[in-house]
């Protein structure tokens, strides 16, 4: 990754450090605590302009390489996220305005976004479309100079904090389903818009219902042309996918638990402790397949079925990696104590929570592997 890259996650780890209290599990808890502690932090990164390291000046970030960016990605989710729902605009909806948006978008959208002032949640899934996505149904039918969308979006994450949807809408009827949709982006306090939470164990705001009456859109709001939303929704998927680093944060709980268990390391079954080996091998391997589309889209090249791969690797070794750090967790000492100890068992619990949805959040693993069946026989 190059000498910048090292210094900026020693840059990255001793911020965190000073910043984020020990015992972080992430933003979005019971705790309104936790969520002023992200919002503060995305605020001290954008001030060192390390939230969008790799966006160009004008734009809010420093002008950083990829990798960099790829750096604070890493650093971030191995360290619980402490930017709470800035990712998403980090990762894709920010990078998908500067290919596809207008002057005007770009000045309005990324500013925001780099500075850390600014939350968006992402209208795709549908009751009726899920990993079927251009089944969807929601519909923008002209009106006058714009658009009236109605219809109902779900699993919406940070829709009841959000200032912006990314919101996809069929404004015609084609042959293909992938046909005649389109982005829009729309201000989530524009009339004609109801949020509601669903309640789940991943606590607030991750999963929520958006129902659109009537909402107005105009000619302005549209992101790239109308009817041509499908080319670019394939291209935020695959920065969607490979922008949650999720071996970073396996890796980080794996390599913790010898220290935790002490004693009861060698104590621990020798086939547990083998199938802990294993995962930090396959933490490495969905780091390279990481890699990989990180270099492709450096160059323009995003291929959804590298992103597929990836996704795939990742979202299995999340679900894995769970099973052996709850059995690991189990041979600690009963009488064990303190910080350390405390916080890995709890950040083992958060890490199985969240790794129950892995396979299926942002496209599901049967969806993943059938997107890289069709590119390895068509390279056939």
């Amino acid at each position: 990754m190059g000498e910048a890259a090292t210094a900026l996650r020693g840059e990255l780890r001793q911020l965190v450090a000073d910043r984020i209290p020990a015992d972080f599990l992430g933003a979005f808890t019971d705790d309104p605590a936790d969520l002023a502690v992200a919002q503060q932090f995305c605020a001290d990164l954008a001030e060192r302009g390390l939230l969008c390291a790799a966006w160009p000046e004008e734009f809010g970030g420093r002008g950083g390489s990829v990798w960099e960016q790829t750096v604070v990605r890493e650093e971030m989710w191995a360290h619980h996220e402490p930017r709470g729902a800035q990712y998403m605009g980090v990762n894709w909806v920010g990078p998908t305005i500067m290919r596809h948006g207008t002057p005007e978008q770009q000045s309005a959208h990324l500013p925001p976004i780099a500075r850390g002032e600014v939350i968006w949640c992402q209208g795709f899934s549908e009751p009726e479309a899920g990993s079927d996505l251009a089944s969807l149904r929601t519909t923008a039918r002209p009106d006058d100079d714009g658009w009236l969308v109605s219809g109902q979006k779900i699993w919406t994450s940070y829709a009841t904090m959000a200032q912006w949807c990314f919101l996809l809408a069929r404004t015609s009827t084609e042959e293909r389903k992938q046909q005649g949709l389109t982005i829009f982006l729309v201000p989530m306090s524009a009339v004609g818009i109801t949020v509601r939470p669903i309640r789940a164990m991943m606590g607030p705001h991750h999963l929520n219902e958006l129902f659109f009456d009537d909402l107005r859109v105009t000619e302005a709001d549209v992101l790239g042309e109308v009817g041509q939303g499908w080319k670019v929704v394939q291209e935020v998927l695959a920065f969607e996918r490979v922008g949650i680093a999720r071996y970073a944060r396996c890796e980080r709980l794996l390599r913790a638990a010898p220290e935790i268990l002490a004693d009861g390391w060698e104590a621990a079954p020798a086939q547990l402790r083998d199938r802990w080996a294993r995962m930090l091998v396959h933490c490495r391997r969905a780091r390279l397949l990481a890699y990989k589309v990180v270099s492709m889209q450096s160059q323009d090249r995003v291929a959804p079925s590298d992103a597929a791969a990836y996704r795939i690797a990742v979202t299995r070794l999340d679900q894995d990696s769970a099973e052996v750090l709850t059995e690991l967790a189990d041979h600690i000492d009963p009488a064990a104590e303190g910080p350390r100890v405390n916080w890995f068992r709890r950040a083992v619990a958060d890490h199985w929570k969240y790794s129950q949805a892995a396979t299926i959040a942002s496209g599901s693993i049967e969806m993943q592997r059938v997107l890289l069946s069709r590119a390895m026989l068509e390279a056939r």
